[in-house]
């Protein structure tokens, strides 16, 4: 997995999250979120792909939670 600190629109995103150990899905997380912040503050509004790939992500987190 990429040590960046965002993952942008553009850069790959897994398929199936489900098939990423916790720790990795948690980095995830947190490029997303800065993606997140970042396109609030510079671009006044989120990227849809970036609000996608956050939701599919807390989807995961709370289908592990039940597990």
């Amino acid at each position: 997995m990429s040590e960046k600190l965002h993952l942008t629109p553009d850069d790959a995103f897994p398929e199936d999250l489900a098939t990423l150990p916790d720790q990795e899905l948690q980095v995830l997380d947190s490029q997303v979120q800065r993606q997140l912040n970042y396109e609030y503050v510079a671009e006044g509004e989120p990227n849809p792909e970036t609000e996608f790939r956050r939701d599919d992500i807390n989807e995961e987190f709370a289908e592990r939670e039940t597990r």
